[in-house]
């Protein structure tokens, strides 16, 4: 039987019910203001080193102007709107066609050998070349050959660009969720008489999105950015209309404009990510225990 000084002991050490909570409650809220304490210092003090430059203000009239910003606004918007399209349109196709490519990678059997090659051959290719030069290369190269039926617009291949290099690197994901997916499911599938595209539809492919689903919500924010790649194409989005302001005022505001509607989508897709990623691990921690 435990002492009086040893349940003193305990009850100091290990309060319950309410005064534990109270104690978290406590180290909890002293947390937060140290962490909005030192944030608001560091905040302050990278200021103060900013604007205390001797060339800030010439940095401020160059990419930080009231006036030059409201000026540029309603251009930079109107291309922005085209932005969102392309990507919109883009991520449509690419979770489809990726899926695609996916499953004939994830077939089995030497009779699938060929369309398994074709398929790593054209993930390899595409993963090997940076977007930006792929984007030079089929925006400039396919419209010069003036094929018949082929579209010539730099806004389509534009956005087939995006469609093609984003689609390699989500097959991979696809991929990697299916391959997560238990072997006993595909035997069971198997026993249950399904082929092997049917076993991919209904049993592995709804449980692989699943497992992936923060990566590939990681994807579309990426994709939400490189859009904007297509201004090398000429195409009047977001960035070629600051590029177009800056070119007829010598003042880079315009790039701060598009830069803020940006950050306006990317932000809070970045945090729904992340809870989306956090909620997901809290259910398979539950789903473990």
């Amino acid at each position: 039987m435990s002492t009086p000084e040893l349940d003193l002991d305990r009850v100091r050490l290990f309060p319950g019910g309410g005064g534990r909570g109270e104690l978290f409650r406590e180290e909890g809220a002293r947390g937060a203001l140290v962490a909005a304490g030192s944030t608001v210092a560091l905040g302050a003090l990278v200021l103060w080193w900013i604007l205390t430059s001797e060339t800030w203000p010439a940095v401020q009239r160059q990419f930080f102007s009231p006036r030059h910003f409201m000026a540029a606004w309603p251009d930079v918007l109107g291309g922005f709107w085209l932005d969102i399209k392309m990507f919109l349109v883009a991520e449509v196709l690419i979770l489809a066609i990726a899926l695609m490519l996916a499953m004939i990678r994830s077939l089995r059997g030497p009779a699938f050998f060929p369309l398994r090659a074709l398929v790593i051959i054209f993930i390899d290719l595409v993963r090997g070349i940076p977007i930006i030069l792929l984007i030079l290369l089929l925006g400039f190269g396919i419209p010069s050959l003036q094929l018949k039926g082929v579209p010539n617009s730099p806004l389509f291949w534009g956005v087939a660009t995006l469609v093609i290099s984003y689609s390699a690197y989500t097959a991979e994901v696809y991929r990697s969720g299916i391959e997560s997916v238990h072997e006993s499911q595909r035997m069971a599938a198997s026993s249950m008489g399904l082929t092997q595209f049917q076993s991919l539809r209904y049993v592995l492919v709804p449980q692989a999105i699943r497992n992936v689903m923060p990566a590939l919500l990681n994807g579309f924010i990426s994709l939400q950015k490189d859009v904007a790649l297509v201004f090398v194409l000429g195409v009047r989005e977001g960035v070629r209309e600051a590029q177009i302001y800056t070119a007829g005022t010598f003042n880079y505001t315009g790039y701060m404009a598009a830069t803020v509607l940006f950050l306006a989508v990317s932000v809070p897709l970045a945090r729904f990510a992340d809870w989306y990623t956090d909620r997901d691990r809290k259910r398979k921690q539950a789903v473990g225990n």
